[in-house]
């Protein structure tokens, strides 16, 4: 349903994702294209912001829904509607193991060797602010680490999340302004997978203690993103002895308890370059990203 609230704030989700500079003018981007609302509304606000030519997208079927078929023939309808180069992959599923951590591997090899084909492009995705409530919910569950309260990033190497402040009401108002249709997806809410179980149990759950609880877990990640994020540049120009106690406490930050030894590891963090995204694991745990 779209509520009144999020069709007056549809109108200006283009010139708010436009201004947060994800997507730009002729910046060429892939679009992992599922057909729900989200990415159906992540590949209109493409193509308005960088321009067709800029834009393709990649469905991924994996044949596991009776409904896959109508997915793939909507994703072709709508890049050819919005002159969009589509791009289709068909993987064979395995019969054992976690399905959806082999959908989302599948899904991002794709895109990764679809990039190979481009330099400079990147990846989007239509996260929203409604999945990253459920991703925080669902690491706090189950992997017991300060990582777990940070969610996901706008922008992670080549990977974008240009819907990341926005929610799921907001991309269904916005398509709907734009007479764009989407897929429902009915395995969204079903309980077989935690997220589902989330979705449908315990974040209705939190809305009954307080409304605007959501908004409240979105903030204290953001908040801890901005705490967790230091500039080489500017940690370089410490004394060095200065520059271990500010790793140091990072570490431990980030671990959630003591992670001894990390700061002995200084120079090799000061070392890292930024012209790259750039990974160093230094101990208890704990690992130095630059991007």
């Amino acid at each position: 349903m779209v509520t009144p609230e999020a069709g007056a704030e549809a109108g200006n989700l283009l010139d708010q994702v436009s201004a947060e500079g994800l997507l730009g003018p002729g910046r060429p981007v892939l679009v992992l294209l599922s057909g729900g609302r989200d990415s159906t509304c992540l590949l209109g606000l493409a193509v308005h912001i960088c321009g067709a030519d800029s834009v393709s997208a990649l469905h991924v079927n994996y044949g596991m829904r009776d409904s896959a078929e109508r997915d793939q023939s909507h994703c072709a309808e709508l890049c050819r509607r919005l002159g969009v180069r589509l791009q289709i992959r068909r993987p064979e599923h395995p019969h054992a193991g976690n399905l959806q951590a082999w959908a989302r591997e599948e899904r991002y090899t794709a895109a990764a060797a679809e990039l190979a084909a481009g330099r400079g492009t990147d990846v989007a995705v239509g996260h929203t602010a409604t999945d990253q409530v459920e991703t925080i919910l669902y690491r706090l569950a189950s992997s017991p680490s300060r990582r777990a309260l940070l969610g996901m990033k706008p922008r992670d190497g080549a990977v974008i999340r240009p819907l990341l402040r926005y929610t799921r009401a907001q991309t269904a108002a916005w398509c709907a302004e734009q007479g764009l249709e989407w897929c429902e997806d009915d395995t969204n809410d079903s309980d077989v997978f935690a997220r589902g179980r989330i979705r449908s149990e315990l974040v209705p759950a939190f809305r009954t203690i307080h409304p605007g609880a959501e908004r409240n877990v979105i903030a204290v990640a953001e908040i801890l993103r901005e705490e967790a994020a230091v500039e080489l540049a500017r940690l370089r120009r410490l004394p060095l002895p200065l520059a271990r106690l500010v790793v140091q406490r990072l570490a431990d930050r980030a671990s959630g308890s003591l992670a001894p030894g990390v700061a002995r590891r200084t120079p090799e963090v000061l070392a890292l370059r930024e012209d790259r995204t750039a990974m160093l694991d230094v101990g208890a745990g704990v690992r130095a990203v630059a991007e």
